[in-house]
């Protein structure tokens, strides 16, 4: 029966003069050559059609110097699946993450055209296009190769009890932090947050930029505020805006708000921070110019050698923010999530040979060496289960030694507010409320009551 298909397949399309398919003009004999009409066109054997060329686009967000380590990664896994899928040649499309997220998956999706394979967010895009019926189903695949027991959690991919996207690697957020600088004031990293505030008017008072500074995309304050947040009002806080168990206007919320506004309004940040892009926020660090840098533990990577914070290798120490006198919860929390990973196109089941190559790509991109990889060579923390003994062994750098102790450290994790609201909170708090914040256009007061208003609606959507 695949002979078969096959074949009308072939017949039908060079009937349309697809010239682009090998073969259908070169092949075919005229009438008159065959002596009563008969094309004379010979069927192709499967081995020939295995070797077919076809093209698998991949749509991936490793672009930008600090994620060179990373797209070799990719690179890599690419080259071996190629090497293992005859005729296969993969077409590589790097865009910037939130461009990629916000602005051309979300069109694709729309018009039903995404890429075959793509940088897919977890909670909550993976469910929203799951639910559409746009993406693989990945459950059958992940038995088949004896994956599906291997990650620290499908949860953010998973709907309905169906796997639908993979997460290539874990994060996690705290400080990094100038350890020469430190070690010359004395100071160790802070265990309250009256230290930690002592030690920022210190800075500032030196002439030195407290803390890193780069709000023009808003994600970038938003991890700070985010972490402030969920001391003040609680860890678990974020996971009841979208069931209306608990608002943004909350008072613990709104203290949250006044403290990075605080920070702000003392100038513990980087003057001009609304202009500067996040590739700036590390120049300032690694130019010894601030002295902190609020960031994602994949930012370790860059403070190895040959990249561009080679300079600060052995300088750079990493710490959890401290807990607040009088928060919510458990003040030891640190967000850590694994929200970032890979989706592929519903499309893709349609045809064998790309669903046969999104098989070989799983394969080689899920599995232990390349989960040591991403966290060796660009400090991704693993998004699968690996033998402590193996991990131990892998991480030499003292660096990330600091993190992964710092991670054990915490008796609890929140993930990303943006893996829990809707997408139209999310552009609310990122692209209008946080930089209104920063600007002194708006009061914590009035940030909150935007952020509870914007989040009724969409709950009402989805009533």
């Amino acid at each position: 029966m695949k002979m078969k298909r096959s074949l009308m397949l072939l017949i039908s399309l060079c009937f349309a003069a697809s010239l682009a398919l090998s073969g259908c003009g070169s092949d075919n004999k005229s009438a008159g050559e065959t002596g009563g009409g008969s094309s004379g066109t010979e069927p192709k054997t499967e081995e020939a059609q295995k070797a077919e060329p076809f093209e698998l686009t991949l749509r991936h967000t490793q672009v930008g110097q600090d994620k060179e380590k990373r797209f070799a990664i990719l690179q890599d896994v690419v080259k071996k699946t190629e090497g293992e899928i005859e005729g296969l040649t993969f077409k590589l499309d790097g865009v910037e993450s939130d461009v990629n997220r916000k602005e051309k998956l979300r069109g694709e999706m729309a018009a039903g055209n995404p890429p075959d394979i793509f940088d897919l967010f977890g909670s909550p895009d993976s469910k929203v296009y799951a639910k559409e019926g746009k993406l693989l189903d990945l459950t059958p695949i992940i038995e088949e190769l004896g994956i599906k027991d291997k990650f620290s959690s499908l949860e953010p991919f998973t709907y309905e009890g169906k796997v639908y996207g993979l997460p290539i690697g874990g994060s996690g957020e705290g400080f990094f932090y100038n350890k020469e600088y430190y070690d010359k004031k004395g100071w160790a990293p802070p265990k309250t947050f009256a230290e930690l505030e002592e030690q920022l008017a210190a800075i500032k008072a030196d002439g030195k930029v407290p803390m890193a500074a780069a709000s023009k995309a808003g994600w970038v304050p938003l991890m700070l505020t985010n972490h402030l947040w969920s001391r003040y009002a609680g860890p678990d806080i974020t996971n009841k805006f979208a069931t209306g168990e608990a608002k943004w206007n909350d008072p613990n919320m709104v203290k949250a708000f006044a403290k990075h506004k605080e920070w702000v309004d003392k100038g513990y940040f980087k003057k001009g921070e609304l202009g500067f892009e996040y590739a700036e926020y590390t120049t300032q660090f690694t130019s010894g110019e601030a002295i902190l840098m609020y960031d994602g533990t994949w930012k370790s990577s860059v403070f190895k050698q040959g990249e561009s914070g080679e300079g600060m290798i052995g300088k750079v120490g990493f710490f959890n923010l401290p807990p607040v006198d009088g928060g919510v919860g458990d003040q030891t929390a640190l967000m850590r999530d694994v929200n970032n990973g890979y989706g592929f196109s519903s499309a893709v089941a349609k045809d064998p040979r790309k669903l046969e190559a999104v098989k070989a790509f799983i394969k080689n991109m899920f599995n232990e060496e390349m989960q040591i990889r991403g966290l060796v060579e660009d400090g991704v923390l693993p998004a699968m289960k690996l033998d402590a003994s193996v991990l131990e062994s892998s991480i030499t750098d003292d660096l990330m030694k600091q993190i992964v102790d710092v991670l054990n450290s915490a008796q609890s994790s929140f993930p990303a507010f943006d893996s829990l609201v809707q997408a139209d909170v999310t552009t609310e708090i990122s692209n209008i409320q946080i930089q209104k914040l920063i600007g002194n256009q708006t009061t914590p007061e009035k940030m909150g009551e935007a952020l509870q208003k914007a989040q009724e609606e969409a709950n009402s959507l989805e009533e």
